[in-house]
């Protein structure tokens, strides 16, 4: 078989089952693997973008819910100090009043102490001033009787303050008056040296 320009088709054959058998090694051996290393590939990349998305989307679902706990947490934060607010000022309120009903007491009693005691005072001091009447009455007139004596003493001690109170009257009008004579005679000098 002489082909026109020295064309040989067992050769031209040969050359195409050659190829063949070239492309079916390669196939197998070179461009099955690669794509199926890229497919692998594109599925792991496919796989990592869907982890990532999920983990994104599982992130901001944890943010909000934190974000939701962190707001009851701080409206719980908020009341428990306006409770304990209101419990300080209730206390302290209460404080204050037993406070002043104590402070109450203490002057009541203290009161009631001082009543007592000044009357024990006058008591005793009555006392005694009768005695040291008597006493005196006794020194004055020991042939008296004491009731006799203690209402003289009384009557004397009597008079004795009127006529201090007069005498305190009277000497302060003799002080207005001799005032008013001095006066009266520095005038006169300063007259008379004119």
């Amino acid at each position: 078989m002489n082909i026109p320009l020295n064309i040989d088709w067992q050769q031209i054959l040969l050359h195409l089952l050659n190829f063949t058998i070239l492309f079916g090694i390669l196939y197998f051996l070179l461009y099955k693997p690669v794509k199926d290393f890229m497919d692998k590939r594109t599925e792991y990349y496919k796989k990592q973008e869907k982890d990532i998305a999920d983990r994104q989307k599982q992130a901001e679902e944890s943010k909000e819910e934190y974000e939701k706990r962190l707001t009851e947490v701080q409206d719980e934060i908020n009341s428990r100090k306006a409770k304990a607010a209101e419990e300080a000022a209730a206390a302290g309120q209460e404080v204050l009043r037993q406070a002043g009903e104590e402070a109450q007491e203490l002057v009541n009693k203290a009161r009631i102490d001082g009543e007592r005691e000044k009357e024990k005072i006058l008591s005793g001091a009555k006392d005694e001033i009768a005695q040291m009447i008597e006493t005196a009455a006794a020194k004055l007139a020991p042939d008296m009787d004491p009731s006799m004596a203690y209402d003289r003493f009384l009557d004397a001690a009597e008079s004795d303050a009127l006529q201090k109170a007069g005498h305190s009257a009277t000497s302060d009008t003799d002080l207005a008056d001799s005032n008013g004579s001095r006066e009266h005679s520095a005038v006169t000098d300063s007259a008379g040296e004119e």
